[in-house]
């Protein structure tokens, strides 16, 4: 089968859907199909070679508290046509289905049978469904797709509630080989010390200053523990080391980006794994990369971190923006050794639930079903128009 995977996301910039669609580029490959991925790419993007086809440049949009990296170009057009033609895809896989202007370009040329990805929970800038002009502009491309998959509930109810349908939930993935629990610790943080892992990129809806505010209180209760930022971010970065100098706060560590080979070692090295964010998340990959390895989780009560964590059993969830009960969670779990091995062991079972292989499986499913589907001959729209 040759497959398209279509990004409207800046391929040259990590970040939970052009993970996902790395990841299962990488298991349908492997699975022996052929996969192209198609996505604006802010420079070059060698790791896929001629598996990568850039179309379009990405501009940096502020949207609820996070940058989204999109081509909002309107000439896509030729070179999407272009493309089309030449590889002849048998079935074309766009993830945020409706987001402007890759997305709904190429859906909108598609000659072929199309499966669209909802990932979003809130606060995505295509998916204004309350000014009535985007609405109308979303359910006309949104009749488009022949099938429909969310990664969690929260996402399926989402959308839903605005385009109802029928959606198939088929979560995010995990690389259980990579994120394995038998990987080295960084050696630097193994010195006693009870370390807490914060992954993301730091932007405010991540909670990151929360985290801040209440390690300032877990320091003075556990002197011996150190706080490990792990993720890329300038501007808030900055703003965040000033916090903690002014604080005086001891053992904040940032570390910035690190590579996906790293990734499992900080998780390996970590005692828990905080994710404090705020909302708008609707699935939770990092909770699972450390489920993985056996770390327990202190974690935002948000929709989409439930769906995955079970308050009490892989780790403990807070009310967002609670400094107060962050504080409380985190000291809980790191003042008792055999919690903490009890909840990792659980959150291990848990993750086994998510291994790529299966679910990259119930993906290729959902395309022979759709693709086993009468054909209903599809009619390019030679314009469109819609202001982000």
């Amino acid at each position: 089968m040759k497959i398209a995977l279509v990004s409207p996301y800046d391929f040259a910039y990590p970040g939970g859907v052009t993970n996902h669609i790395s990841s299962l580029e990488y298991y349908l490959t492997r699975m022996g199909h052929e996969v192209k991925i198609i996505a604006p790419a802010s420079k070059a993007v060698i790791t896929f070679g001629d598996r990568f086809i850039p179309i379009g440049r990405p501009r940096a949009i502020p949207t609820s508290g996070s940058i989204a990296r999109v081509t909002i170009s309107t000439r896509l057009s030729p070179s999407i046509k272009s493309v089309l033609a030449k590889e002849n895809f048998d079935i074309i896989h766009l993830h945020e289905p409706l987001m402007p202007m890759l997305c709904t370009s190429v859906l909108r040329l598609a000659p072929t049978k199309t499966v669209g990805t909802f990932h979003a929970f809130a606060g995505s800038p295509g998916y204004n469904f309350a000014k009535p002009l985007v609405f109308r502009w979303l359910k006309r491309w949104f009749r488009k797709l022949d099938g429909k998959i969310a990664v969690s509930k929260p996402a399926m109810e989402y959308v839903n509630k605005h385009l109802p349908g029928h959606y198939e939930i088929i979560p995010n993935g995990i690389d259980l080989e990579h994120f394995s629990p038998d990987v080295s610790p960084i050696d630097e943080f193994c010195d006693g010390k009870l370390n807490i892992l914060f992954v993301g990129r730091l932007e405010k809806r991540k909670g990151a200053n929360y985290l801040l505010k209440a390690y300032k209180q877990v320091k003075e209760k556990i002197p011996d523990s150190r706080l490990l930022i792990v993720g890329p971010g300038t501007r808030l970065r900055h703003k965040y080391e000033r916090q903690v100098k002014r604080n005086g706060l001891k053992d904040v560590v940032f570390t910035g980006h690190v590579s996906y080979e790293d990734l499992p070692r900080y998780y390996k090295t970590a005692d828990i794994f905080c994710a404090p964010a705020t909302g708008s998340e609707s699935f939770g990959i990092i909770l699972l990369e450390a489920m993985a390895i056996g770390k327990p989780i202190v974690a935002s009560n948000i929709d989409g971190y439930a769906s995955l964590v079970t308050h009490g059993v892989e780790g403990l969830l807070v009310p967002p923006r609670k400094e107060k009960k962050l504080t409380q969670a985190l000291i809980s779990l790191l003042s008792d050794k055999s919690l903490r091995q009890q909840m990792g062991d659980k959150g291990k079972i848990k993750a086994k639930d998510y291994d790529w292989k299966n679910l990259a499986q119930r993906i290729l499913d959902c395309y022979t079903s759709i693709l086993n589907e009468p054909q209903q001959k599809k009619q390019p729209v030679e314009s469109e128009a819609i202001s982000v």
